[in-house]
């Protein structure tokens, strides 16, 4: 296992630039803690760099048995001086182990045209905490394949990951369409479009989720664009008791896709 002490050596630049600018299309990833780390090498993805902080050598760690598992193993790991591991991931509290790893790139376009597929469109999704949350809850539920398009945070940076919790590694999500696009490729491949909304949809119950779906859903604040409403075949509606009006994207996902499931079973 080789020891990095620097700041500036290249493997601690290589992750910071990675955080400050991650892939577009996630080729590269990097992931933060060694749950994230486990769940790569459970993938069967490769690794370009493995760092652990040198004190998590030090005695039973997970970080540090994980890291001595994977060096023999064959993988690049380093052992970094823990001034210079603190810079690698802009944490509030370093994780002691992060990894980028190599992915193969989905194509929205065979996520969009998927038969029978349950797909989940994130439009203008923001944050990348509740990205994350959306992706987790969309392997839970069942859904095929996951596109991210309008405004919304990139579904591949580290924060994201961190909140998808692994999911984002082995479920199909993919970037790079426009909401119009996506639209016209579900209208052209026979699926039908199902947009959430606050108000005066159906109830999710009465939505026929077997067949071919997209389900939209809209990001924080102003949700769908009118123009995106628009096309779409239906309008579901999380029923709620007033005074509450709106739920957080990443909860109002996993209601409307378990209300899918329960069809789909």
């Amino acid at each position: 296992m080789k020891t990095i002490s620097s700041r500036q050596n290249p493997i601690v630049r290589a992750f910071r630039a990675l955080a400050d600018a991650p892939d577009a299309d996630g080729t590269r990833l990097l992931l933060d803690g060694v749950h994230l780390v486990r769940e790569a090498r459970a993938a069967a993805l490769g690794f370009e760099a493995v760092a652990v902080a040198s004190s998590r050598l030090n005695g039973n760690t997970e970080e540090g048995e994980m890291a001595r598992s994977l060096d023999s193993a064959g993988a690049p790991v380093f052992a970094v001086g823990d001034e210079a591991f603190a810079t690698m991931i802009p944490v509030r509290s370093p994780s002691g182990i992060a990894a980028i790893a190599w992915r193969s790139p989905s194509d929205p376009t065979a996520i969009c045209r998927a038969a029978n597929g349950f797909t989940l469109v994130a439009v203008d999704v923001q944050d990348p905490g509740n990205l994350g949350a959306l992706v987790r809850a969309a392997e839970a539920g069942g859904v095929t394949g996951v596109l991210v398009t309008g405004t919304s945070a990139n579904p591949f940076s580290w924060k994201a990951l961190r909140g998808s919790m692994g999911s984002a590694l082995r479920l199909p999500v993919a970037a790079g369409l426009t909401p119009d696009a996506i639209v016209a490729c579900a209208r052209t491949s026979g699926t039908t479009t199902v947009a959430a909304v606050p108000h005066d949809g159906r109830a999710p119950d009465t939505i026929n989720w077997s067949r071919p779906v997209a389900l939209l859903l809209g990001g924080e604040g102003p949700g769908l664009p009118a123009g995106v409403l628009a096309q779409c075949d239906e309008l579901v509606t999380i029923p709620m008791t007033p005074p509450v009006e709106s739920l957080n994207v990443a909860v109002a996902g996993a209601i409307l896709i378990y209300a899918a499931r329960r069809q789909q079973s």
